[in-house]
């Protein structure tokens, strides 16, 4: 008897798409990252002025082509989505590979901006603020790579795939898209 890879069973526990344990981990990565942007900010408000001196050696420009990267990455993948969903592989695989395009893309502006902060030796240790922005940037670029590595290896043999993997995928690739739209405006535009 074959079964259908796209048909969901709503009584299942894992019918949130991509399974019930992988939303607790969602919830526990936000969760994560919005407890150390509390402790930032109270941080901030110990001493303001150093924590806006230091925002302001951010560079804003990366940082909004960097937003701008992994919204569309995260529509892309969401289309990819729909059309294994409609059985159209191909353009599923393109979109994948697209998606995955953004996030390599997201990875080559970080590095420069890091890069260039090295360079100026604003390190992990240069102050406060730059230790909260190093841990916190570095912690979600190392989810930008494991929800890479995902990705491709959801796309390879990607016919072969569950409905379920594929929205495993994607909502992974989604949680690193809502993390960077908490660090961006905090790090980038508040402080």
């Amino acid at each position: 008897m074959e079964t259908n890879t796209l048909e969901i069973n709503h009584k299942n526990l894992y019918y949130p798409p991509g399974g019930i344990l992988l939303w607790i981990i969602i919830f526990l990565e936000l969760i994560t990252f919005g407890v150390a942007l509390i402790a930032l900010v109270f941080s901030a408000q110990s001493n303001p002025q150093l924590f806006h001196e230091s925002s302001g050696h951010l560079n804003k420009t990366i940082g909004t082509f960097n937003t701008i990267i992994l919204l569309a990455s995260g529509f892309i993948v969401s289309n990819a989505v729909h059309n294994f969903k409609e059985k159209n592989f191909k353009k599923a695989s393109f979109q994948f590979r697209m998606t995955i395009l953004g996030g390599l893309f997201f990875i080559l502006l970080k590095s420069i901006e890091y890069s260039i902060k090295i360079k100026s030796d604003i390190v992990l240790d240069t102050n406060a603020f730059f230790t909260f922005y190093w841990l916190l940037t570095g912690f979600h670029l190392i989810h930008v790579v494991i929800g890479l590595i995902i990705l491709y290896i959801i796309n390879r043999n990607l016919k072969t795939k569950t409905i379920e993997d594929i929205e495993a995928s994607a909502a992974f690739w989604h949680m690193c898209d809502l993390i960077w739209l908490l660090l961006f405006p905090v790090l980038y535009l508040i402080l």
